[in-house]
C-alpha cells in the first residue's frame, strides 16, 4: 500500500472576501475529488481571504499510480486561472 499527499499553498489575487475565496477553494477541492478520486480539504489560512493551503491525498497499490494521480492534481491546480501557486510539497506515508 502506498499513500501520498500533496500540500499546495495558493494566493487568490482576485478574492475580495472569504466568500470569494471559498468559491475558488470549493471548486478546486470538489473537482479534484470527482476527477481524480483523491481526498481533499482546505488545511491552512482559513481566516485569510487571499491565501489558502489545500491538502490532497491518494492511496494505491503502487507508488507509480500515486505519483501519476498527484501529478494530475498538481497540473489541475496550476491550470486554475484564479490562483497563483506559492509552494507545493509532497509527503509519503512510511510503513513501519
Amino acid at each position: 500500500m502506498y499513500v501520498g499527499a500533496l500540500e499546495v499553498e495558493l494566493h487568490i489575487g482576485a478574492s475580495g472576501s472569504l466568500k470569494d475565496k471559498r468559491a475558488v477553494v470549493r471548486h478546486l477541492v470538489e473537482s479534484s475529488r470527482r476527477r481524480f478520486g483523491v481526498s481533499a480539504s482546505e488545511i491552512d489560512h482559513h481566516d485569510r481571504w487571499q491565501r489558502t493551503g489545500i491538502g490532497f491525498a491518494f492511496v494505491a497499490p503502487s507508488a507509480s499510480r500515486v505519483e501519476t494521480v498527484l501529478d494530475r492534481v498538481e497540473r489541475f491546480v496550476w491550470s486554475h486561472p484564479d490562483v497563483t501557486v506559492l509552494s507545493v510539497r509532497r509527503h509519503w506515508l512510511e510503513e513501519e
